[in-house]
């Protein structure tokens, strides 16, 4: 599928006493560039964010926006573990009975002993975990809004190459008749200004200059690139580059087109082309 590189998704976690909040939203890049806007507490699981965002990102200018919204009446609190701090003082006592030693754990070494204090505060290893999955939730949501934009992306470029598809189609049985008319035009000017005139010598000048204003190989080499952008929208996949390459060479196409025209028709055709291609130019640089 084609993917766009615009694109919002945002993502909610909720966790005893707050909330957090994550926004992703993606811009047309060259390559991908990627700031996150992050609370201290979640700094350290930056490399793991952004790890996650190149696995389905690959083009754009894409801003991760993380929030942590706490409650007043979350604010830590400490409580004893009463039942632990009773066993762990059953235990000092013993220990000092065995050993003789006159001196028990002091309120210090209590209070700092694992287990004695409990807390409401949520372990940081959890918030990591929430925020991890909160991205997750955000980028498939991206993925999923940036194809529906592409698919709207590639109908517009379908319809492009359809009037580009017309527009060869309408000149090129022309040719012919453009040449010959202009090859007549031509004989008559030069009879008018020399008089007489070598058949044989003119009728020469005229196959070599007929080739110059050939323009049949360059309406040949767009139906070409025509059949290649469809086939790279059909394959889907990163393919922004790839088009935005193709669309260099049918402008380059078209340009030749209009440089060799001799007639109305043909310069028309060029014009027409021309507008064509950088409406389509436009909408691929939003492409993956």
């Amino acid at each position: 599928m084609i993917l766009s590189m615009t694109g919002f998704a945002a993502a909610t976690r909720e966790f005893p006493g707050g909330m957090l909040s994550l926004e992703v939203r993606a811009v047309n890049h060259r390559y991908l560039d990627v700031q996150m806007r992050l609370p201290e507490e979640l700094r350290i699981i930056e490399p793991q964010l952004r790890e996650q965002i190149a696995a389905r990102v690959t083009r754009g200018k894409l801003e991760c926006r993380v929030g942590l919204n706490q409650v007043d009446s979350a604010a830590p609190t400490l409580e004893l573990n009463q039942a632990f701090l009773s066993r762990l003082l059953e235990v000092s006592r013993e220990v000092q009975k065995q050993s003789g030693e006159g001196k028990g754990l002091s309120v210090g070494e209590l209070m700092r002993w694992p287990g004695v204090l409990k807390s409401n505060e949520l372990a940081p290893e959890v918030l990591h975990q929430l925020c991890l999955e909160a991205l997750q939730t955000a980028l498939a949501d991206f993925n999923a809004s940036r194809s529906r934009e592409g698919e709207k992306l590639k109908d517009v470029l379908i319809e492009r190459i359809e009037g580009m598809e017309t527009i060869v189609a309408a000149i090129k049985p022309k040719l012919p008749q453009i040449l010959e008319n202009y090859m007549a035009k031509l004989s008559g000017r030069l009879q008018e200004a020399l008089g007489s005139v070598d058949e044989d010598r003119l009728k020469q000048e005229f196959a070599l200059f007929a080739q110059k204003i050939d323009v049949d190989e360059e309406l040949s080499r767009l139906t070409t690139h025509l059949t290649e952008v469809r086939r790279i929208l059909k394959s889907g996949g990163q393919s922004g580059k790839r088009l935005d390459f193709l669309m260099q060479e049918l402008n380059r196409e078209a340009n030749t087109l209009g440089s060799k025209s001799v007639s109305t028709d043909t310069t028309q055709a060029s014009v027409e082309l021309k507008v064509l291609i950088e409406q389509m130019r436009e909408q691929i640089q939003n492409i993956e």
